[in-house]
């Protein structure tokens, strides 16, 4: 299942999302760290931090962070107790794991979520920050997440789920769609960090409901799979690999 429909004003066919998603994110490393800081009011690392403590990160644990960008939420495990050097930072955009690696220490790697180049059962915890969207198959990407999980290590995806009411979903696409963009094309005189907060609406928009992700992941084998909601628009999907 594809995580969403193709976007083709973005990129003509899904062949070429992976080259498109790349060079986008590429482009826009410089600035999104303080595009997503200002975007959230400031809330987004405290609240990384939050979703992983309620979902069992803890000081020991090998933690390999997909789609890992700047190092978000690798920094959020840190601040948890969880060492650098047990922390994988995985992404397909290099300029993004340059500068999670500048920041943090962390050890990187350009790859896919969906088709990782790792030994079976390393991990304690997998993590995906508001990622999932980018991927090229769901299925894929969460047979993956639980080949490389040991035995009862758990996965933490965050997404942001666009509200069903249609007054809050309209001042939703008002934000997203429009005022977050521009104002990152006046702060940052960005194109591309313009581009890159058009490009995260458009993928809110068209992704797959939620219920379509809880089945995926319980047919991938992962048990224990919830979806917490925070404020109405956040979701955070857990599960466990059994054993």
């Amino acid at each position: 299942m594809k995580p969403h429909p193709a976007i083709t004003h973005r990129y003509g066919s899904e062949k070429e999302k992976a080259a498109f998603v790349r060079t986008l994110f590429d482009a826009g490393a410089p600035y999104y760290d303080g595009v997503t800081g200002w975007g959230f009011l400031g809330t987004g690392k405290a609240y990384r931090r939050m979703a992983q403590n309620r979902a069992g990160v803890t000081p020991g644990m090998k933690v390999l962070d997909c789609a890992a960008g700047t190092g978000v939420m690798a920094e959020a495990a840190m601040r948890l107790g969880v060492k650098a050097a047990d922390i994988l930072c995985s992404d397909v955009s290099p300029e993004m794991l340059e500068v999670a690696k500048k920041k943090l220490s962390v050890r990187t790697l350009v790859a896919s979520a969906d088709s990782l180049p790792l030994k079976d059962e390393q991990f304690d915890f997998v993590t995906m920050g508001y990622a999932l969207r980018h991927v090229e198959s769901l299925e894929s990407t969460f047979a993956e997440y639980f080949r490389v999980l040991r035995s009862g290590g758990r996965v933490l995806i965050l997404e942001i789920t666009v509200p069903e009411n249609r007054f809050a979903r309209a001042c939703f696409r008002l934000y997203f769609r429009d005022i977050y963009p521009a104002l990152t094309r006046i702060f940052t005189g960005s194109r591309a960090a313009c581009d890159m907060m058009r490009y995260y609406w458009e993928t809110m928009e068209a992704v797959v409901p939620p219920e379509s992700i809880l089945e995926l992941l319980r047919s991938t084998g992962f048990a224990e799979v919830r979806r917490n909601v925070v404020g109405g628009v956040f979701s955070e999907y857990t599960a466990r690999k059994a054993g």
